[in-house]
Order: C-alpha cells, then sequence, then structure tokens
C-alpha cells in the first residue's frame, strides 16, 4: 500500500520506519529547510539512534506527498489537524484518513473526528490511531500493539490488517470517541503520576492514582458516548498504565518536574515536544463540568497548572477527600 505520513515529528518520523518495511512510504514536513536536512542525513533529532530507510521518500510539498497515495496518515499535533485536513481535502475530496493525534483542539475543545467532520465533511473512510505506544520504541521495531478506530467497520478491519506488522500488532474498532478520549484523557492522569512519583509519594500511591484516574476517564467517557468496554483495553488501560509510568512519557516527565517546583514555561521550553496533556487538561474539565462529571484527579492538575496552587498541597486537597465507595 502506498501512505503518506504527514508530520514528521518522533511519532511519524517512527511510524515511517515502521510502516516501511512493508509499505511504500513519503513523509511529508512542512519546511524545505528540514524536508532537506531529514532527507540528507536520514535521521530525525526526535528519535535518536533511529535511521530513516532510503526507501522513505521524504517531501515538503503536501500535494507530491499524497499523489497516488491509498493513505494519508496524519501525524503533526491536534493543534494542526484541521489546517493539514483542510490541505489534503483540497488536494483529494475523499481521501482514506487516519490521525494519530491525542487529545483536545485548544480552540474548539473538539476532539480529533469531530474537527476531521467540519474540515472534511462527508469523509467516510477516516479513523483514529491510540494506544500505549512511544514513538522512540516503534522505531527501534520493539513489539507494540495499538487500535484503529473507526465508525466504518469495514475501513477499521480493512486499514488494521493493512497496517498491522509482526512488530506493530493493529487492532480495529469501531469506538471512536472512547478511543480518542482514552488517549486525551490519559495525559492527564499522566501528568498527576508523574507529579506522584517527583514527590516520591511510593508506588501504592501511584497505584492508586493510576486506579481512580482511569474512574475518571470512564465516568466521562462514557457520558460523552463511549463505551465501557473501550476504556479496559489498549486505547484505555493500557494507553495510561504507559503514560503514567515509562520513563519515555512527556506527560508524566512534565509532572516531575512541576513537583520540584519548576514554573510550567521552563518545562515546556526545556522539553521540546508537545506534552498533550497540559494542552488537554483544561477541556477535559470543561467537558467534565458540562456533563456534571467529578473528576478530582483532573481538577488538581488544572490547579497546578493554571492556578498557582503547589503540587504538594494539590495532593494534601485529594488525600482529605472524604471516603466513599470505590
Amino acid at each position: 500500500m502506498r501512505i503518506a505520513i504527514l508530520g514528521a515529528g518522533a511519532w511519524g518520523s517512527a511510524l515511517a520506519v515502521s510502516l516501511s518495511s512493508h509499505h511504500a512510504v513519503s513523509l511529508w514536513t512542512r519546511t524545505r529547510a528540514d524536508c532537506d536536512a531529514l532527507a540528507s542525513r536520514r535521521a530525525s533529532r526526535y528519535l535518536p539512534g533511529i535511521s530513516i530507510p532510503d526507501a522513505v521518500a521524504v517531501e515538503a510539498d503536501l500535494a507530491r506527498a499524497i499523489a497516488g497515495c491509498e493513505l494519508v496518515l496524519v501525524a503533526t499535533a491536534t493543534s494542526g489537524l484541521r489546517d493539514i485536513a483542510r490541505a489534503v481535502a483540497a488536494l483529494d475530496a475523499s481521501p482514506s484518513l487516519v490521525w494519530a493525534c491525542k487529545g483536545f483542539e485548544t480552540q474548539t475543545e473538539l476532539l480529533p473526528h469531530q474537527v476531521i467532520a467540519q474540515a472534511v465533511p462527508g469523509a467516510a473512510r477516516v479513523a483514529a490511531l491510540s494506544g500505549p505506544s512511544f514513538a522512540l520504541e516503534v522505531a527501534r521495531g520493539l513489539p507494540t500493539a495499538v487500535v484503529l478506530a473507526s465508525r466504518e467497520l469495514s475501513f477499521a478491519s480493512e486499514m488494521a490488517t493493512a497496517l498491522n506488522s509482526s512488530r506493530l500488532r493493529v487492532y480495529s474498532n469501531v469506538d471512536v470517541v472512547g478511543v480518542e478520549l482514552g488517549g486525551a484523557l490519559k495525559n492527564v492522569i499522566a501528568i498527576a503520576a508523574g507529579i506522584c512519583d517527583g514527590l516520591e509519594l511510593g508506588r501504592n500511591a501511584r497505584a492508586a492514582l493510576v486506579t481512580r484516574g482511569l474512574a475518571e476517564i470512564s465516568r466521562l467517557g462514557v457520558a460523552m458516548g463511549g463505551n465501557p468496554e473501550t476504556f479496559n483495553g489498549l486505547a484505555g488501560l493500557g494507553d495510561l498504565v504507559l503514560t503514567c509510568t515509562g520513563e519515555l512519557s512527556r506527560n508524566r516527565e512534565v509532572g516531575v518536574r512541576l513537583a520540584h517546583g519548576i514554573a510550567l514555561d521552563a518545562i515546556l521550553g526545556e522539553l521540546g515536544h508537545v506534552a498533550e496533556g497540559v494542552l488537554s487538561a483544561r477541556a477535559a474539565r470543561a467537558h467534565a463540568r458540562a456533563h456534571k462529571i467529578e473528576m478530582p484527579i483532573t481538577d488538581a492538575v488544572c490547579a497546578v497548572l493554571f492556578e498557582g496552587r503547589r503540587a504538594p498541597e494539590a495532593v494534601e486537597r485529594l488525600l482529605a477527600r472524604d471516603p466513599r465507595a470505590e
């Protein structure tokens, strides 16, 4: 299959490396300078120690990148999804489109599938790709399992089969809302897990936080139309555990540094990567309030991120909550 991957950050580059072993892949990057550097060095600054195979065609021209492609896979940040989708639709009125970004659109607080519905009206062959997947491990060829969700079951099954390999297992799903919410909300909980670890509260505390975080995700996810079973699968529990415990997790690292008293702006400047949990926290809280869903961990994360509350105080307030049935 001929695939165009749009976005040459860590995730887009990792997918290009992985999928190029059994597909014809073009990798689009926004600027000519980045394109030339990537094409000549065959290495990404986001994936240390990884070579971009010669089989991957690196393009700066969008029309050239998607020409003749059977699948367009958008791997930009969620903030760039709308513009990219519109640009693709201007070149191809009915693209087969998969997005691999997680989180809410900042200005509208919409989920990615809602953004796509506005940017590419009437598009039917569309899907979300999510699940527990650090880009560097995918690029290294380490075993990974993800989920591809589309309301069109035939498209989900077709694309999952096509993209599946021995090292990148792809499962199909029809619960787009649940899969996207799992991918968005786990990043918020991962910031809380980082705070927990940064304050050295112990493994017991982290296990409790992850478990109660999953309860928050499930409550809001079901209220917004997700399938309860989705949150116990790869896009829910799987991604949550990875992001809350893995050393490669940017969102967890944000929490660790917040616990150490570092200012948020300084943290984001030092990371050099998008930490979607910061952008998703406000939207998650807004959706929870709109649906009258209690999400105390999310509220605590927002208080630390945006209201100047110190991490130790946020933890103490959580621990002081009245006991209740699980």
